[in-house]
């Protein structure tokens, strides 16, 4: 049987309901008055990290026709299909009320869990909802002692970074965020003064819930407050907002808003869930799209302009798709530099782009990695357009410094490689595929560092095209001067075509030649003349001439078969290791010791 924290209020005698279905029970010293005393619930971060509060009071009336639960199951499940949390309010007048409430709270917590996990949180409350639903209609119409029993529902179902309500009738959710109090729930009372206390929607009124079932994003710091029409009906929303602020923890805050109704003249039933939002687990890719989704493309601000509290200084970069900015972030004390990316108003209704924006942007958000530049969460709230915010480095891209330095000697190049080879791999070893690499998308870090540029292009597992319904193919993102020769056949990039754009990088960075030499855009290459390193750079060792020579073939399987084994390669030329002709067998099959020893260091 499920096992429910919950607090309500129906009573059989001398024992509850509660009593004979085996949850867990919290009593007050106070008479008719029941509060949670569960401690606030912590799993690891970054997993979900919830804290409730729960009171409920007949108020001035003799019996209490509240009735609130709430079920927070260990994981998988709680990843898989959520915490849930639920008030319901018998409708007066009726002699089931109370009795719907309850049963209606157990049932739809009942059937949320019983049924599989697969069906997806919508599906599975649907369904839970529906079934107690013609339960509970059925029994009022057979049951003369139960004629008409109904009763409001709305539950908050907390998965992951969402909130998905389910509401029947005028009980009300409410999220606090940033100190603004929005309400998630429309009441299903009729619109006529004389009459907005009666409701057309309700749990048992019809044989089918007709419920309303919507989805909230949810930040740390955010406030959700369940609460039945005694509460709401006595204060007012300006008020509800301002205890919800003051920074109590979940319980002080639910028995506070309960004195709140009570010192209001409430002369209903009063009832507050409260959860407070500690923390949530990282976006996945669709929460992120989700959230994002809302920003609309705007037409980038101007030198000396604030929005959203950046002021901006000027223009870093302003290239085919998008504008880069230095700005201050004016809203911390230090004003700290920041740099904003933003679409250019001529691809700001192109999907395609915009999927490209939004994929750059959570990878920044996803990798942690001191090769990767960060994307900047902003507090919930302050983002008002589509654009993302980064640190601002001081430096320049590997492109510039190709023009200022070139020719590039030996020791200086090599060591350029092996930090791009150690940042490619941060990227694969996540499964991320930049599928753009070049010289314009590497930054050289004035402090010796350096970070990968542009992941727009780049392909994440799960974030696939899917294929074009008319049989066209998709079009493969690039360069097509670094691009690999079976990207232009429609391989949509992988580890190999990478170590091949990582080739030509190398060999323009000693050169500012390409191997095959430059491929216009909309050209199909035949790649048949693969010039050589030392036919522009005859002063560089054979063995990098090689190892260049093979990353840049037109065979994949002749490749390197990640950027660690060309890391390798590269400390052995450099240590006066590699011989003339390298023979490239995968360097797990040569020694499975220094295989993880190297991945160890590179890590």
């Amino acid at each position: 049987m499920l096992a429910v924290d919950w607090v309500g209020r129906v009573n059989y005698g001398e024992k509850t309901l509660a009593h004979h279905l085996g949850c867990r029970f919290w009593r007050t010293g106070v008479t008719g008055k029941m509060t949670s005393a569960a401690p606030p619930l912590k799993t690891p971060a970054p997993r979900l990290e919830l804290a409730v509060g729960l009171a409920t009071t007949a108020g001035l009336r003799p019996d209490n026709q509240d009735f609130a639960a709430y079920h927070i199951p260990d994981e998988p499940a709680l990843s898989h299909v959520g915490a849930t949390f639920v008030v319901a309010d018998g409708v007066g007048g009726h002699k089931g009320g109370r009795v719907a409430a309850e049963l209606g709270v157990r049932g739809f917590l009942e059937g949320y869990y019983a049924l599989p996990d697969t069906l997806g949180v919508e599906p599975l409350a649907a369904r839970a909802l529906g079934a107690i639903n013609r339960w509970i209609h059925a029994q009022g119409q057979r049951d003369p002692n139960l004629t008409g029993m109904a009763s409001t529902l709305s539950a908050a179902i907390i998965r992951g970074r969402l909130l998905h309500s389910v509401h029947l009738g005028d009980t009300r959710i409410y999220r606090l965020r940033a100190g603004r109090l929005e309400c998630l729930t429309q009441d299903h009372t009729l619109n006529h003064p004389d009459q907005q206390h009666v409701l057309y929607r309700a749990l048992g009124i019809e044989a089918e819930a007709r419920a309303d079932h919507t989805v909230h994003s949810l930040h740390p710091g955010d406030r959700i407050l369940i609460c039945s029409d005694g509460l709401y009906g006595a204060v007012r929303a300006p008020i509800i907002q301002r205890i919800l602020a003051e920074n109590l923890s979940a319980e002080p805050t639910a028995e506070r808003l309960l004195a709140a109704a009570l010192d209001s003249g409430s002369q209903d039933n009063i009832t507050a869930l409260m959860v407070d939002i500690l923390d949530v687990p990282r976006a996945n890719q669709g929460d992120f799209e989700r959230e994002i989704a809302p920003f609309e493309q705007i037409t980038p601000p101007k030198i000396g302009s604030t929005i959203d509290g950046f002021y901006v200084l000027r223009v870093v970069s302003n290239g085919q798709y998008s504008r880069l900015y230095l700005a201050e972030d004016r809203t911390l004390p230090d004003h700290p530099a920041r740099v904003l990316k933003f679409p250019q108003p001529r691809v700001a209704s192109d999907a395609e782009y915009r999927q490209a924006f939004v994929r750059e942007a959570f990878i920044g958000h996803q990798v942690n990695s001191p090769w990767v530049a960060p994307t900047l969460s902003l507090s919930p709230g302050r983002q008002t357009a589509l654009y993302s915010v980064m640190p601002y480095f001081e430096g320049h891209t590997l492109a510039q410094f190709i023009a200022a330095h070139h020719p590039i000697d030996r020791h200086t190049g090599i060591g350029l490689a092996l930090k791009l080879c150690k940042a490619v791999y941060a990227l694969h070893r996540q499964r991320i595929i930049h599928r753009d690499i070049k010289p314009e998308n590497i930054f050289l870090l004035r402090d010796g560092g350096l970070k990968l540029l542009d992941l727009g292009a780049a392909r994440l597992p799960g974030w696939e095209a899917p294929p074009e319904q008319d049989g066209t193919l998709e079009r493969i993102p690039g360069t097509p001067s670094f691009m690999a020769p079976e990207q232009f056949q429609h391989e949509r990039g992988n580890i190999t075509s990478d170590i091949y754009s990582l080739g030509v990088t190398l060999f323009f960075m000693f050169t500012r030649h390409y191997p095959y030499g430059e491929i216009e855009p909309f050209t199909t290459p035949r790649f048949t003349q693969r010039k050589r390193l030392n036919h522009y750079r005859p002063d560089l060792p054979v063995w990098l001439d090689w190892l260049c020579h093979q990353c840049v073939s037109d065979n994949p399987t002749e490749r390197p078969q990640d950027s660690m084994e060309l890391a390798f390669e590269l400390e052995q030329g450099l240590a006066g290791n590699a011989s003339a002709k390298p023979a490239f067998t995968p360097l797990l099959a040569q020694n499975p010791l220094l295989f993880w020893q190297v991945t160890s260091g590179l890590l």
